[in-house]
């Protein structure tokens, strides 16, 4: 696909929500999800889109908002939602609901302008039950725009896009496994190295975790979502991160919201910042949504963390692409016992909060931004990631320090 083309309309749709952020559903439909159609090759004044296409149901009809077609058939349905709302699990079941009911709907999509979710039947497994395969936002676009290679429309004719799902649902569910089973995974990484090696003099325990930690993270930036051609023209190093967004950690603040204090302590050159050069630093992402919890609580939160660090530096996604922001860690404490400006449900939903998520607190004073921040080559941390001190004051980009 056309990068330029995607980043036209990155741009764009974010200056008419930037302007409008109350659209409501009809202006959605009109000014962000029918141009998204097009530039996914779908032609809006042909007989391969239709409006309000009419599903026939249990208790009589409804109607999608979308189906995309291949010949009579349809294949994708999309609905959409006012970029004043956001999407919410009952619309996801309502969507899986709809492809339930037509035989060659493959894939859903549920948008709101601003959010993506992508589902698809999963004919490998669960009876063809219709699976989240991809949730990405619009900023993510700009550093992600080969994601929408999974839509287009000579990927769906062609059947690519059922390999690329297929490749995608196989390594969301190694990386959902290390994910969710961290500490019997790290258990067994160290009886093996034991087992071969015998007693070392370092926390085993601790490097274990640490390797499962970023086998996952190394997973999601592996993830794939262009075309085999694509990629056999495409070295590593040209292609942008390609993976899923909507990661579970982090806060999940609305876009608009405004830090109650600003505890940045001011800005700072790397090579000014003190510490022994090999101190280890916990590098984490986050989108400028997130910013305001960092700022106004001098703290970074709703994350595993599996060994201890001494600094923490944040990568800021979307049009920044860089880590900007450096801090001294305190403590890891759960939610509940850290002294944050908010109650953690203003950040975070609920059934996001595992039991197992931690918020890293700062030493008072010590959250710096970087007047020489570090731009993203092509390697940016999807999850926790971690560098040393010495690594981070020298880097020249993000792939001299991940």
């Amino acid at each position: 696909m056309d990068r330029d083309e995607i980043a036209e309309y990155v741009r764009r749709c974010q200056q008419l929500i930037e302007s409008s952020p109350q659209m409501d559903e009809e202006n959605t439909k009109v000014k962000l999800v029918q141009p998204f159609l097009e530039l996914l090759g779908w032609d809006l004044y042909s007989t391969e889109v239709a409006l309000e296409y009419t599903i026939p149901m249990a208790s009589g009809s409804t109607h999608v908002d979308y189906a995309l077609l291949v010949g009579d058939s349809p294949v994708v349905f999309v609905e959409a939602k006012p970029v004043r709302s956001a999407l919410t699990d009952d619309e996801i079941q309502q969507l899986r609901s709809y492809m339930r009911q037509e035989l060659d709907v493959d894939w859903g999509v549920l948008t709101n302008g601003k959010s993506f979710e992508v589902l698809t039947k999963n004919r490998a497994g669960n009876g063809g039950e219709e699976v989240s395969v991809v949730r990405f936002d619009l900023d993510d676009l700009a550093e992600n725009p080969d994601v929408l290679e999974l839509l287009t429309k000579e990927s769906i004719r062609s059947g690519k896009s059922d390999e690329i799902a297929a490749q995608v649902a196989e390594t969301n569910r190694a990386i959902r496994y290390l994910r969710e089973n961290e500490d019997s995974v790290t258990e067994a990484v160290a009886d093996a190295v034991e087992n071969e090696v015998g007693e070392l003099t370092i926390s085993l325990d601790e490097q274990s975790r640490e390797f499962v930690q970023n086998l996952a993270s190394v997973l999601e930036e592996q993830r794939h979502f262009v075309s085999e051609e694509h990629s056999s023209q495409s070295s590593q190093s040209e292609r942008s991160e390609q993976s899923e967004i909507g990661s579970t950690d982090g806060p999940d603040n609305p876009d608009d919201i405004e830090p109650i204090e600003n505890r940045v302590a001011g800005t700072i050159a790397r090579a000014d910042i003190d510490g022994d050069p090999d101190a280890k630093v916990a590098v984490f992402p986050t989108r400028e949504s997130g910013l305001p919890f960092l700022k106004e609580n001098e703290a970074w939160g709703f994350v595993r963390v599996g060994s201890e660090f001494d600094y923490v530096a944040m990568y800021v996604t979307g049009d920044v692409r860089e880590v900007r922001y450096i801090a001294r860690a305190d403590e890891v404490v759960a939610p509940d016992e850290a002294d944050l400006m908010r109650e953690p449900l203003n950040y975070k939903d609920r059934a996001k909060i595992a039991e197992d998520k931690r918020v890293v607190t700062f030493e008072t004073g010590s959250l710096y931004e970087l007047e020489d921040p570090i731009p993203y080559e092509s390697k940016y941390p999807q999850g926790l990631r971690y560098t040393t001190l010495g690594e981070l004051r020298n880097a020249e980009t993000t792939d001299d320090m991940l």
